[in-house]
This record gives C-alpha cells, structure tokens and sequence, in this order.
C-alpha cells in the first residue's frame, strides 16, 4: 500500500515486470488503484489483496480482501552525535 491519506480509502501499487519486445530488457511497470478499505485497517506499507468490485466512487473499483503481510514503518530521526 502507497497512501493512506483518505477516509475509507486507500492507493495500491500494483507492480509488473515485462520484457522489452526489442531489447529484452526486463522493465518494470506500476500501476495504482483507489481501493475501498471499509474498515480502515490498512496501513502505509502493507501487502494486500484486492479484488475487483462494483463502482463505489468516481474512482474507486476495487476493494480490499485481505492483508497479507503487515509492512514496517521506518522512520528517519536525525542522528544527534554527529551534531558538534
């Protein structure tokens, strides 16, 4: 999961790698989906499943089934010692 910023909402990114036609070099392709997350329980970094719904909004076709793996969130602190 990308961003959590909306209510009941979430952004998925959807990753792919395909080879290119000509110089078969393997590149990689994002795609990303407004999912419904009724209960809110997602949070940044998580792996999820989603499956295709009826329309829910102008944007929204796809909710979320399941979380398959709870991600951890880094946070950058400065480092204190290094201040002279």
């Amino acid at each position: 999961m990308v961003s959590k910023m909306m209510e009941k909402t979430a952004v998925v990114a959807v990753e792919s790698r395909k080879a290119h036609p000509l110089y078969k070099k393997i590149m990689k392709r994002q795609a990303r989906f407004k999912v419904h997350d009724e209960s809110n329980s997602c949070q940044v970094g998580d792996v999820v499943r989603i499956v295709e719904s009826r329309p829910i909004s102008k944007s929204k076709h796809w909710r979320v089934a399941e979380i398959a793996a709870r991600g951890e969130i880094i946070e950058d602190k400065p480092d204190d010692s290094n201040i002279q």
